[in-house]
């Protein structure tokens, strides 16, 4: 999988440099000027300026939403605890760059006829930005490339996504985990139902942009919203309640660490709230309402419920293992404070199980 990784990285950069070199060249005459690119202002909402502004955060925010796939797969990383932050910074710091870049060279090259790109008959904003600079052949092998890229990148987070159901399957938190959890030997070890059964599943969702453009909005700002809470509830448990058991990794920000958790969960709240509203103004209309306030109410509600009525009475947490030699006496006291009980076997050579880790159960049965 990582080769095939390889090759979608090297995919997406072909696309960028096509992209910063053909559209300069296509429009060498009809460049618009640097007072265009950083001075000039359109709100084509009818939301105040100020918030038209803050709802354009929506666009970078989903964009770079998908960083996160490092973690979901860092059981198969070599050196994790330093492979993994560092991926998650180059994927960020890459899509700032190049979004940086791609941005502003779109800005040169693009019509001033907003209105234009935005009522395309292609459908397609970029599409049109393409057509106007390179014609119709090379509107057509670039969008034809933008579309192999995208569904590579669907690939991609199919790969974290079947993990993480995978895990959570193996840790019986999910409905039917005893179906999802097995390890294909066939398929080369691999968690082949998880995989199908986020493929089955996305693809059922997916069929629900077919419906209307709000669908398809809905389900954008999902994954804004979605994956804000999923960051941001680790981030805030660890600076209010875990602070005592938190081990610093050999990636570590030290006296910056808490500063920075905070700034996160404050923009990730406010992320979750920019992704609720209208993005055309504040009287939307049944077509061009922003519904995912109602998807993410089904969604987290239906998973409190499923937790409170069922899960809460034999689902005690994940399966993780630690190594007690490591363990302070503060975080060991702070484990018990949680009602955990730290199991292990004194081998002679420090206490362990199998002279590595232990398990962590819970004694709550509630």
């Amino acid at each position: 999988m990582g080769k095939l990784q390889t090759v979608f990285v090297v995919l997406n950069m072909v696309l960028i440099l096509a992209t910063i070199i053909a559209l300069p060249v296509g429009r060498a005459s009809q460049r618009n000027p640097r007072t265009y690119i950083f001075g000039e202002t359109a709100n084509l909402t009818t939301w105040p300026t100020g918030w038209a502004f803050m709802l354009s955060w929506l666009s970078p925010i989903w964009t770079i939403g998908a960083f996160d796939s490092c973690v979901h797969i860092s059981e198969e990383a070599a050196n994790a605890t330093k492979a993994v932050p560092f991926g998650i910074l180059m994927s960020i710091g890459s899509c700032w760059l190049f979004g940086f870049v791609v941005v502003i060279v779109i800005a040169v090259c693009m019509s001033t006829d907003l209105e234009s790109i935005l009522s395309s008959p292609f459908g397609q904003p970029m599409a049109q930005i393409y057509y106007d600079a390179v014609g119709k052949n090379g509107t057509l092998g670039l969008m034809s490339l933008l579309f192999i890229v995208q569904f590579l990148m669907g690939l991609s987070i199919v790969v974290a996504a079947s993990r993480q159901t995978w895990a959570f399957s193996r840790d019986g938190a999910l409905p039917f985990s005893s179906f999802f959890r097995p390890i294909s030997k066939s398929f080369g070890y691999i968690p082949f139902r998880a995989i199908w059964g986020c493929v089955f599943l996305a693809a059922m969702l997916g069929l629900l942009t077919l419906i209307a453009p709000a669908a398809a909005l809905a389900l954008f700002s999902l994954a804004v919203a979605g994956n804000n809470v999923a960051w941001g509830v680790p981030i805030f448990c660890r600076v209010v309640w875990g602070q005592k058991k938190f081990k610093p990794g050999p990636f570590y920000t030290g006296r910056f660490s808490i500063p920075l958790a905070w700034t996160a969960v404050v923009f990730l709240a406010f992320g979750i709230v920019l992704s609720m509203f209208p993005v055309g103004g504040p009287n939307p209309t049944a077509q061009s309402m922003n519904y995912t306030v109602v998807i993410n109410v089904a969604i987290w509600g239906g998973a409190l419920l499923y937790y409170f009525i069922d899960a809460r009475k034999w689902f005690t947490g994940p399966k993780i293992t630690i190594n007690l030699d490591e363990l302070s006496e503060e975080q060991e006291e702070a484990l018990k404070e949680e009602g955990l009980e730290v199991q292990g076997t004194d081998s002679g050579m420090g206490r362990s199980l199998d002279e590595e880790t232990v398990a962590v159960k819970s004694e709550k049965t509630t």
